[in-house]
């Protein structure tokens, strides 16, 4: 009777604790700010080497041939139909919009003033995920996300000495785009792996961006040195695949408003990388907004 029941009783079974799923998911979403904090300073490199429809261009079909590659010896299938219109917002945002109209805004702007710049894309994907799935963060999630907006806004307008420059509007155009991509990636991610997710984005995009490295690199002189080409292979590999990969596959476990709120110290990052790859100087504004925003980060995790 004793082994009976002892052949009989269910045997435990491993389950992650939300705790723990949280943890490692805020651990991705992490890494993908880090990979992330590097593009600007890789298309500045990238930018010696490269005019800017060449670099977009190469940079995207690069990728799409490694997650093409991936699809393919994985034998992963096509994805479904309903799943389509949500890849090409993907596409169109973070594959296309959003490297482009920062790229263009590099050639006139340094890469410190673009990144705080692009720290308002928290709040910004923040506002759409609210809007496209619904979700209802809580009145301090709100609060935290507005002030560390208001401090990356107060950042900026100070660095630019009040003015806002036709670089700061391509900028501004391409959170928009991105925070749209996010949002539909995070989406999705929910319901195939995120590697999937930026994996068909890059291959259903690679009908315009094979033929326009095409052209681009037929009409744009090309100068190849150690910089251009480190910087190419990161903003393809680096921030355009592997980066995404770890970054929707964060969303999904942690949710788009919370995995949102940590892009808030990749301008901070940025900055490092910017002193430090490009010698680029700052003002002593910039640890003062580190600290407001790293304050702000820890309220939205916990909100």
């Amino acid at each position: 009777m004793r082994a009976q029941s002892s052949a009989t009783a269910p045997s435990p079974i491993a389950v992650t604790a939300p705790g723990e799923r949280r943890g490692v998911g805020t651990g991705l979403a992490a890494l993908g700010v880090a990979s992330f904090s590097l593009t600007f300073p890789a298309t500045a490199w990238g930018l010696e080497g490269f005019g800017p429809w060449s670099l977009v261009a190469v940079r995207s079909v690069l990728a799409a041939l490694v997650a093409g590659g991936c699809l393919l010896v994985l034998r992963v299938p096509l994805p479904e139909r309903r799943h389509l219109p949500g890849l090409g917002v993907v596409g169109a945002g973070v594959v296309l919009g959003f490297p482009m109209l920062t790229t263009l805004a590099l050639q006139t702007s340094t890469t410190a003033h673009a990144a705080v710049v692009v720290g308002l894309l928290p709040l910004t994907t923040a506002v759409l995920s609210a809007l496209r799935t619904g979700s209802r963060p809580s009145h301090r999630f709100w609060t935290a996300a507005l002030a560390g907006a208001a401090a990356v806004v107060a950042f900026t307008v100070g660095q630019s000495g009040g003015a806002l420059t036709t670089a700061d509007g391509l900028l501004f155009a391409a959170l928009l785009v991105c925070a749209a991509g996010y949002t539909e990636g995070g989406r999705l991610a929910r319901v195939m792996p995120g590697w999937q997710v930026i994996g068909w984005a890059l291959v259903l995009c690679a009908p315009l961006s094979v033929p326009a490295a095409t052209v681009a690199l037929t009409y744009e002189p090309v100068r190849l040195t150690a910089h251009g080409i480190a910087g190419l292979l990161w903003v393809a590999l680096g921030s355009q695949f592997l980066g995404l990969v770890v970054w929707y596959r964060g969303m999904a476990a942690i949710g788009i408003p919370r995995a949102s709120q940590l892009q808030l110290a990749q301008p901070l990052l940025t900055l490092v990388w910017s002193a430090l790859l490009l010698g680029e100087h700052f003002t002593a504004a910039a640890p003062v907004t580190a600290v407001a925003v790293l304050v702000c980060i820890a309220v939205t995790q916990r909100s």
